[in-house]
């Protein structure tokens, strides 16, 4: 099967590696906040239904289609409460990297897509969640936010609409645990970022108790676009259930890492050699590959090289598309090492609420640092399997997913390699003992 790559004219950031300034003249150039009054003029149902039936799904992981989520959001406030819409600019997942370029390069289609966002949800304000080592793109979000007020295209009569809008930018301080909604929204009340039981659920009782929808920004950056262009043009993109352009992030061993816009469901191999220059080494010396950040299980290579990158053709191989943040691994890979190191990370970002997580996350680095030396057991490899699957799915929010999700994915695809480990180190302490 041929595919038909994103033509240049079908790309929505086009300013993505910032060759173009990224201040309003030069977005306004580039075709943002064109007629802004007039998307608005639809009425709240009509964008709703737009966005709908243009297939989007969430770009921040968990691929929940969008326009649903903004039709959860009250139509009237019965009790006064205000609505909100929070946007997730906490990109922390390891491998990740595609918001920045966003913020950095083209903040106003993000301020524009808050506004239009935010008016179809009848929200109040936009609350912008930066990362805190986002120290530039910060900057630059904070100066087109500026821009943008000075200019009346948000604001009192946000562009001339009639419409009330305000838009915040509020900065982390470095904590994954505060790109889960929940946690993000309890860091905004100025409480420790940690996540939430549900229900309610935020659209019921969110930031400060009131209607909130989080979103990320890539979810909210293309909304103008495919208003001004159209659902059906969005949806011309990708296969059924997985519609439209996304920004896909890869690193690793490939010849030109990058970030790069493309459309839905591009198999593995046609990305890599049309935007990467093709695997180090040659595609012979590919190992394995984390198709949608560090929480996904890594894919084998023979699995993964013609696999179309999109939510269900990554599922059905038993991982996901996550926020499309590829990491490719070549032969040269210490798979059990890698792996080990991403433990690390999860159990160093745990907020410690749930026993499973807090427990479980130290528990399984330490059991992997043992693996990757090979200083275990045989049978203890079906025993960290074990408790990854006690960790997973007991946790208030997704982070035990995330650090079990791994260690599973190399247990059911690298056996024989930590297997090889262990028997190795026993062996050599068998032959120093004959000695």
């Amino acid at each position: 099967m041929s595919f038909d790559f994103l033509a240049d004219k079908d790309r929505i950031f086009t300013n993505v590696y910032g060759f173009q300034p990224w201040n309003l003249k030069a977005a306004q150039a580039r075709g943002d906040w064109d007629k802004t009054k007039d998307l608005i003029a639809w009425g709240q149902d009509r964008i709703i239904e737009e966005v709908k039936a243009s297939g989007l799904r969430g770009r921040g992981g968990a691929g929940f289609p969008t326009g649903m989520k903004w039709s959860f959001m009250p139509k009237e406030s019965k009790d006064g409460r205000p609505s909100f819409l929070v946007i997730n600019a906490d990109e922390s997942e390891p491998g990740s990297c595609k918001d920045r370029e966003i913020l950095r390069h083209d903040p106003h289609k993000l301020i524009e897509g808050a506004l239009i966002a935010g008016f179809a949800m009848r929200a109040r304000a936009a609350y912008i969640y930066v990362r805190g080592e986002y120290i530039r793109e910060a900057e630059v979000l904070q100066a087109a936010v500026d821009e943008a007020y000075e200019a009346g295209l948000i604001g009192k009569n946000a562009s001339k609409s009639g419409y009330d809008f305000d838009v915040f930018v509020h900065r982390g301080a470095g904590a994954y645990i505060c790109g889960e909604e929940t946690a993000m929204i309890e860091s905004l009340e100025g409480k420790k970022g940690q996540p939430r039981l549900k229900p309610p659920f935020p659209a019921g009782a969110g930031l400060y108790g009131c209607p909130t929808t989080v979103n990320n920004v890539e979810s909210i950056a293309v909304v103008p676009t495919i208003l001004r262009r159209g659902a059906s043009w969005f949806a011309s993109f990708g296969r059924e259930n997985n519609k439209g352009t996304k920004l896909f992030q890869i690193s690793g061993h490939v010849e030109k890492p990058c970030v790069v816009e493309e459309a839905m469901s591009i198999p593995f191999r046609d990305l890599i050699e049309k935007h990467c220059g093709g695997i180090r080494g040659g595609w012979d010396n590919l190992l394995a590959v984390i198709p949608g950040g560090s929480s996904v299980p890594l894919v084998p290579a023979a699995q993964i090289m013609d696999a179309p990158m999109d939510f269900d053709g990554l599922r059905e191989l038993g991982s996901g598309l996550g926020t499309a943040a590829i990491i490719v691994m070549d032969k040269s890979t210490d798979i059990v090492q890698a792996i080990s190191r991403l433990s690390y990370f999860y159990k160093h970002e745990s907020c410690g609420q749930c026993t499973p997580c807090r427990e479980g996350t130290g528990w399984m680095w330490r059991v992997m640092e043992r693996m990757r030396t090979g200083d275990a057991d045989l049978s203890e490899i079906d025993t960290l399997y074990e408790v990854t699957k006690q960790v997973e799915g007991h946790t208030i929010c997704a982070l035990g997913d995330a650090a079990a999700w791994p260690i599973q994915g190399l247990i059911r695809h690298f056996r024989p390699e930590m297997e090889r480990r262990i028997i190795e180190k026993q062996g050599g302490g068998l032959m120093e003992a004959a000695e």
